[in-house]
């Protein structure tokens, strides 16, 4: 990711790492946070967005961002299953200078599967310095 948001390109698109639907970690998010659900129809959404988190929040920890301002327009399209190992990309879709010292992002973030299917997707909007 670029040192500020005048850097940021619309278009753009950046990497957010990888992480696995660890088996054990599954079983315990679903006897935590999701009670009566089969493990086995895969990871609960609510652990799937939990999985983006973690990946967009590593990503982000060198990046010019200082805020979310919001996480919008959230789609699943399936539960991966356990041992799935997961793909999180985002592509910026417009960014708005405010001020001299700040700028707003706005982002597409996507979590894909092994074979490159969709399986989360959100709008995000972060302020970035300048």
């Amino acid at each position: 990711m670029p040192a500020s948001f005048d850097d940021i390109q619309i278009g753009q698109v950046v990497n957010l790492g990888a992480g696995a639907v660890d088996p054990e970690a599954l079983a315990v998010f679903a006897a935590a946070f999701a009670p009566g659900w089969d493990v086995g129809r895969g990871a609960p959404d609510a652990m799937t967005y939990a999985i983006w988190s973690r990946l967009d929040a590593v990503a982000a920890t060198d990046w010019p961002q200082t805020k979310r301002l919001g996480v919008d327009a959230l789609r699943w399209m399936r539960n991966p299953p356990a041992g799935e190992l997961l793909r999180g990309r985002m592509t910026v879709m417009a960014k708005d200078p405010v001020g001299e010292d700040k700028g707003i992002v706005i982002a597409q973030h996507d979590l894909l599967d092994e074979a490159g299917r969709l399986v989360f997707s959100c709008l995000t909007r972060s302020v970035f310095t300048r």
